[in-house]
C-alpha cells in the first residue's frame, strides 16, 4: 500500500538516515551485542549527520523542525537496516519535550548544543524497583539545601543508563504530597554520589545499555530543576502520548522487517521439493500477516499525522501502542516459526528481532495499562 504522509524532503532525510545506519551502525551489531552497549563514536556520527535534535532551535545547533514524520523515518530505517542498540529514539522522541518545553534559556544554552552534536547522551530516570507504570509510587527524594538539591534513591530499567551524560530524574520534592510532590531534576555525569549500578542482562535488546542508577546524597545546583516544582507528574503525563506513538512506530517497523525476512525465506527455502511458501498453510500465514500489517500501517500513519497536526489524544496513542506491540509480537513470532529450527539460532536476524520485540508490550506502559486508558476514554 502506497504511503502518502511523506514529502520529498522526508525521503531525502530517509536516505541520510539509511546511509548513517548502514555505515556507522549495522556493521557493528555483533560487537555491540557482545559489549552490551554501543560506541560513542556512532552518537557523534549521528550528530554530525544532523540526525539528533532537529526539533531544537537553530541557535543551539538544531534545525527548528517539529515534525514527527522525521522521527518515524529514523525508527523505520533502524529496523530496515538491522541496526541495534543506539538509543536515538529516546534522544529524539522522548527527551525533546522535556529539554525544549521545560527548560530556561540558560539551561538550553548549557545542555542543547551537546545533545544535538551527540556529545551529550541523555537518559530519563523514572522507573524504580517498586515503581514502574505507577509513577506516583516513586521513592527517590530531593530536598532543598540552600542553592542545591540533595537527591537520594535509586532507579532501574534506565535506557542509556551507562552512557548517559545528562539524566532527568523524577524525584519526590514533597514526599507528603503524593503525585503533586514530584519534580524533575537534571543530574550530570560526574556528580558526587551518582553511581551506575549493574548493566542489566536482558532477554533482548542486548546492545542497548539498560542500567540501575543510584543517588547517594547527590548534590546538584538548584537551577537544575526543569519545569515547575511539584508539577513533574503532569509534565511526564503530558509527554507520554508521543512516547507511546514512538513505541508503536518501532513495533510496527520491527514486524515489517520480520515479514520481509520471512517472505524471502519462504521463497528460497525448499522442503519436499518446493519452496515452503507454496504450502497453503504458510501462504495463508503470510497473507494474514500482510493484511494485519496493512491495517496497522494505516492507523499508525494516521496517528503520526494527528500528532503533527496537534490532534493526537492520549487514548489514540495508547491504542496505537497496544495494537502494534501485541500484533507485532504475534507477527514476529509467526515469522520466526516459518524459519523452523533456524529461527531459534541467534545468528539469524529473525531470532534477534523476536527477542528484542517482546519488551514492546511492557515499556511505555504495559498492554494492560493501555487497555485501561482506552477503557476510561469510553466513559467506563
Amino acid at each position: 500500500m502506497r504511503r502518502t504522509i511523506f514529502t520529498e524532503e522526508h525521503e531525502l532525510f530517509r536516505e541520510t538516515a539509511r546511509t548513517f545506519y548502514l555505515r556507522e551502525c549495522a556493521p557493528y551489531a555483533e560487537r555491540w551485542e557482545r559489549d552490551g552497549q554501543v560506541s560513542r563514536a556512532a552518537w557523534a556520527a549521528a550528530g554530525k549527520a544532523g540526525l539528533i535534535g532537529w526539533q531544537f532551535p537553530e541557535e543551539y545547533g538544531g534545525q527548528g523542525i517539529r515534525d514527527f514524520r522525521y522521527n518515524a523515518i529514523m525508527a523505520e530505517e533502524m529496523a530496515a537496516t538491522s541496526t541495534v542498540g543506539i538509543g536515538l529514539g529516546l534522544q529524539n522522541d522522548v527527551l525533546p519535550p522535556y529539554l525544549m518545553n521545560l527548560t530556561t534559556p540558560e539551561q538550553k544554552a548549557r545542555w542543547l548544543p551537546g545533545v544535538i552534536s551527540g556529545e551529550t547522551i541523555c537518559a530519563l530516570a523514572l522507573s524504580e524497583p517498586s515503581a514502574g507504570s505507577d509513577l506516583k509510587a516513586i521513592r527517590t527524594t530531593a530536598r532543598r539545601d540552600g542553592d542545591e538539591w540533595v537527591i537520594d534513591g535509586s532507579k532501574t530499567f534506565i535506557t542509556n543508563g551507562i552512557l548517559a551524560d545528562l539524566v532527568i530524574v523524577a524525584c519526590k520534592t514533597d514526599p507528603e504530597a503524593g503525585h503533586k510532590g514530584i519534580s524533575l531534576i537534571v543530574v550530570e555525569r560526574g556528580a558526587e554520589g551518582f553511581e551506575r549500578g549493574r548493566k542489566l542482562d536482558k532477554v533482548g535488546m542486548k546492545a542497548q545499555d539498560t542500567a540501575e542508577l543510584f543517588f547517594h546524597e547527590v548534590r546538584v545546583p538548584a537551577e537544575n530543576l526543569i519545569g515547575e516544582e511539584g508539577r513533574g507528574f503532569y509534565h511526564m503525563m503530558g509527554n507520554l502520548p508521543t512516547e507511546r506513538l514512538a513505541i508503536a512506530v518501532s513495533s510496527l517497523a520491527a514486524a515489517e522487517r520480520a515479514y520481509v525476512l520471512a517472505l524471502d525465506y519462504a521463497k528460497t527455502r525448499t522442503a519436499f521439493g518446493q519452496p515452503i511458501g507454496e504450502f497453503q498453510a504458510n501462504r495463508f500465514a503470510l497473507a494474514d500477516i500482510r493484511a494485519k500489517l496493512n491495517a496497522a500501517r494505516v492507523y499508525v500513519d494516521g496517528c503520526i499525522m494527528a500528532l503533527f497536526q496537534g490532534e493526537l489524544t492520549a487514548d489514540e496513542a495508547a491504542a496505537a501502542k497496544y495494537w502494534t506491540s501485541e500484533t507485532g509480537w504475534e507477527v514476529i513470532d509467526r515469522c520466526m516459526q516459518l524459519f523452523g529450527g533456524y529461527g531459534y539460532v541467534n545468528e539469524y536476524e529473525i531470532a534477534r528481532i523476536w527477542r528484542d520485540s517482546r519488551v514492546q508490550r511492557v515499556f511505555g506502559g504495559t498492554s494492560e495499562i493501555m487497555l485501561e486508558i482506552i477503557g476510561r476514554s469510553l466513559g467506563l
